[in-house]
């Protein structure tokens, strides 16, 4: 299991790639950093939804 599809593993202030809901096509990466974690479930198969600290919401991909 990956590490970005866990919520405990990203803490708000934490650094992330995600994808937004429009680039999912694309799977093209916004970095930014962990404000809110919108998922409330522990796991996510497609990733844990987040609000960066810039206010874009996305699935995370990667831990930075």
């Amino acid at each position: 299991m990956q590490s970005n599809t866990i919520r405990k593993n990203v803490p708000p202030g934490t650094a992330v790639l995600v994808v937004k809901k429009e680039d999912q096509r694309t799977g093209k990466l916004t970095e930014g950093v962990v404000k809110d974690i919108l998922t409330n479930s522990p796991v996510h198969p497609r990733g844990i939804k987040v609000r960066l600290a810039s206010g874009i919401v996305g699935r995370v991909q990667e831990i930075l």
